[in-house]
């Protein structure tokens, strides 16, 4: 009855904020000249076109898979490798509305620190791939199946996209939801607070392990963490699991494995698993 109760609790609260939220963020998308992002991406100045890789990122909500054709077609159009790398790391960890919901759970701090250190590792990882002259592990792709489309400002086509996200995201933040209140309900605080909580550097890089296998999205792991937080589990491998599942998943390495070659493959899970524990560590500095 308590687990019921907890789920109740959870999903009324994060229902609304989600609704809420999305709705707004499908209204500001209205706004965004896409075009000029495009010419941004593609320009001389490889920095700011890292820079707009990110921000391209922050307002396309995607998971890690549904990147993968967006990612094909930045390379089709001939964008520096380094800024679609950028893109390809950023996109699955920069949702704008659950990290607006993180805000809500979490606190400002914590959604703010993220989105700071996320950025800037993408920023570091995009371009140190390139350096290291991975760009001759792309395959010749054919993309089919794509179709860039430019979001108007419209209350019809917010309500729309809004109900879209409905469908694809809204059932991962239940199931974050349910596991977070079975957690609360079951699981022991003193339990969790003394084998995950505390200072134990360690923790940090297990947990990153442990999330890239996973398919879970970080709308289901909103939830999860803010039951694992307030049971006494420590934010800094929590974050890491976060950063881990969210910035790869086997469904995904599965796809990049038919465009990239196995060792650009293989310096991408690097790079998650690299970002998700370095990531983690900071939030014990900070």
């Amino acid at each position: 009855m308590d687990i019921f109760k907890s789920f109740l609790s959870i999903a009324i609260e994060l229902t609304l904020l989600f609704i809420v939220i999305s709705f707004l963020i499908s209204l500001i998308q209205g706004f965004i000249p896409y075009e000029k992002m495009q010419k941004v991406l593609s320009g001389k100045n490889a920095f700011l076109g890292a820079l707009a890789a990110v921000v391209l990122a922050f307002i396309t909500p995607f998971c890690s898979c549904s990147t993968i054709p967006i990612v094909v077609n930045l390379l089709h159009k001939k964008i520096r490798f380094g800024v679609v790398m950028v893109f390809l790391f950023s996109s699955p960890v920069l949702d704008p509305t659950i990290i607006t919901l993180m805000a809500a759970t979490l606190g400002m701090k914590v959604a703010l620190t993220y989105t700071i250190i996320t950025s800037i590792f993408s920023l570091i990882i995009g371009f140190l791939l390139e350096k290291l002259g991975l760009e001759s592990a792309v395959k010749n792709v054919v993309m089919t199946g794509y179709q860039e489309s430019h979001a108007k400002f419209s209350i019809k086509n917010a309500a729309i996209e809004t109900l879209v996200l409905m469908k694809t995201v809204y059932p991962y933040l239940l199931i974050g939801a349910a596991i977070g209140s079975v957690i609360h309900g079951l699981v022991p605080t003193e339990w969790i607070s003394t084998y995950f909580g505390g200072d134990r550097w360690w923790l940090v890089p297990v947990a990153a392990i442990i999330g890239i296998p996973l398919y879970i999205r970080l709308s289901t792991m909103i939830p999860l963490s803010q039951i694992l937080i307030a049971k006494g589990m420590a934010i800094a491998p929590v974050m890491a699991l976060m950063i881990s599942s969210a910035g790869a998943s086997l469904p995904e390495i599965t796809l990049l494995n038919s465009i990239f070659q196995k060792r650009l493959v293989t310096a991408f899970i690097v790079s998650v698993f690299s970002m998700a524990t370095l990531s983690g560590l900071l939030f014990y500095i900070l």
